[in-house]
This record gives structure tokens, sequence and C-alpha cells, in this order.
């Protein structure tokens, strides 16, 4: 599940996000987790986002959700209110960005979080359901 902006992924600060789009990259995502029923969902409204959490059916969720890791005790509290396990995704270190970046209101109640791996960080959530 990817937050705001990332559709633009591949147009968009292709020198911190890669030129690859999330769609493109998903195709091979999927091959390369056959053996799981992996979808992919994208929203720039923080709503619709709350909305896929709170009526998850699913085993796992990878979230990515970009600026609102930063501000949205929302989808915070969506995460909480449910059982399923959600690891925390992003692209870049965001760490090593701008100090904005370096707190994320969802760490806390993910399984776990990478970052800093490009795409490759959404690979490695995944092994941890595989």
């Amino acid at each position: 599940m990817n937050g705001p902006n990332l559709n633009l992924l591949g147009k968009r600060e292709t020198s911190v996000y890669g030129n690859k789009s999330f769609e493109e990259y998903f195709v091979d995502l999927k091959k390369k987790f056959a053996n799981l029923n992996v979808e992919y969902f994208q929203s720039n409204i923080e709503g619709e986002l709350i909305d896929v959490i709170q009526q998850s059916h699913y085993d796992g969720i990878v979230l990515n959700a970009g600026g609102y890791t930063h501000t949205s005790v929302a989808i915070r509290d969506a995460i909480s209110a449910i059982k399923t396990p959600v690891v925390e995704v992003h692209i870049s270190n965001i760490s090593a960005r701008e100090s904005f970046r370096h707190e994320s209101m969802i760490s806390p109640v993910c399984v776990g979080c990478v970052f800093g791996f490009g795409l490759k960080s959404y690979e490695l959530a995944l092994v941890y359901f595989a």
C-alpha cells in the first residue's frame, strides 16, 4: 500500500526514488513472490488509506505512507486498531533526509520497518510475510 505522491515514482525526484514506476516494479515483485497473493493499492487521500487498513482481510500489509508517515495520527490509530501486521517501508533512507522526516508516527505500531534500499525495501518487507 502506497500513500501520497508515490503514484509519481519514475517521474518525481528520480535521484531519490529511481526512474521506475511502481506499476512496472510491481510486475517484477509479483513474479518474485509468486507464492504470495500480493495486491497493490495507492492513494493520495489519507481517508482512503485508512479505509483499506480498517477493512483489511490480508495476512499482512506493506505500507509506504509517504508524507503521512510523519504527520498522521489517524493512520497510526488505524494500524493500532487492526490485528493485521503492518511493515513500514520507505524507498529512501528517511534518517538521512530532512529533519522533519526523521520521526515516524507509524513505526511504533508496525511490526517492523525497512527503509533506504530503494524499491528493494518492498521485497525485504515481503520476506517477512513469506
